[in-house]
């Protein structure tokens, strides 16, 4: 089987692919990140009565500031002009599901960002909360949508 893998060259060597030819378009992508808590801890945060405060409010920040910074985290990536990052939250019994979507008029897609956007709201919101949850877990971190428009 001939394979030919897009991020390497001719000698098996990373590469950044070439996406000059490609016309721009408008292109979004959606990601979704769970962090799995104890209900005491899920109880604490819909109360706003967590030690570190708004815990909701800075990992917003933190996965807008995320899929911003993508291509400076993962090597390979493309920098984008990103027209948006939307970031909601889901609070169940037992989970915080993080939402990010993440478009852009560019000439490659924007998955990796909402990846990212997820991600690091995820690990914010453990970092926020884990002196009240020892046993928090991240998990289930997925593209849930991509679109070229």
């Amino acid at each position: 089987m001939d394979r030919k893998f897009s991020h390497l060259d001719a000698h098996g060597e990373a590469r950044m692919v070439d996406v000059g030819a490609k016309p721009a378009q408008r292109r979004r992508a959606t990601a979704v990140s769970r962090l799995f808590c104890a209900p005491a801890t899920i109880e604490a945060l819909r109360a706003q009565a967590l030690p570190k405060g708004d815990v909701l409010a800075v990992a917003r920040i933190a996965a807008i500031q995320a899929a911003k910074m993508t291509s400076t985290l993962i090597p390979l990536c493309h920098q984008l002009p990103l027209d948006q990052v939307a970031v909601e939250f889901q609070v169940t019994a037992d989970f915080v599901e993080t939402r990010c979507t993440v478009s852009t008029t560019s000439r490659t897609g924007v998955e990796m960002e909402a990846l990212t956007g997820a991600s690091v709201a995820a690990l914010t919101l453990y970092d926020m909360m884990k002196a009240v949850d020892k046993g928090m877990v991240i998990g289930e971190t997925r593209v849930t949508e991509k679109v070229k428009e």
